[in-house]
């Protein structure tokens, strides 16, 4: 099948096969023309990789699982190990946007939100403003 066909087949846009096949993820056949040839298997290592990406793993995250998905001897412990790290990633970003939420919060309820320019968001951005955490307990005592 095509690139075009292989596309709808995997939920992947063209764009993303192409690249993937630049970075020696994927390797579809040439035909005599030329043009790439998408076998089954090539539509299941893409709808492997769309999983794997759409669960944060990076693009070197998914090398080393394709590679554990084609080793029949691997240790599942390998693969547990990867999905662990990736779960401790997550936390990690989960607790990073939370101090985000709690300061972007902050900074709109110091906000009047009314029709004069004097704005505590734009001025914490601007850098001319106390961290809304600051300004937010002050506002509260």
């Amino acid at each position: 099948m095509n690139i075009g066909e292989a596309a709808i087949q995997s939920g992947l846009p063209p764009k993303t096969i192409r690249y993937y096949e630049e970075i020696s993820l994927i390797s579809p056949l040439r035909g005599a023309n030329g043009y790439r040839t998408y076998g089954d298997k090539d539509i299941h290592l893409l709808r492997f990789l769309q999983r794997a990406r759409s669960l944060g793993f990076s693009i070197e995250e998914c090398r080393l699982l394709l590679s554990l998905y084609e080793d029949k001897h691997r240790a599942s412990a390998d693969v547990k190990s990867l999905a662990l790290a990736k779960v401790e990633e997550i936390d990690l970003k989960l607790v990073e946007l939370q101090s985000l939420r709690h300061t972007l919060q902050a900074l709109a309820e110091n906000c009047h939100g009314d029709d004069k320019p004097d704005c505590p968001i734009i001025d914490d951005l601007a850098g001319k403003h106390k961290h809304a955490d600051h300004t937010a307990r002050k506002h509260r005592q």
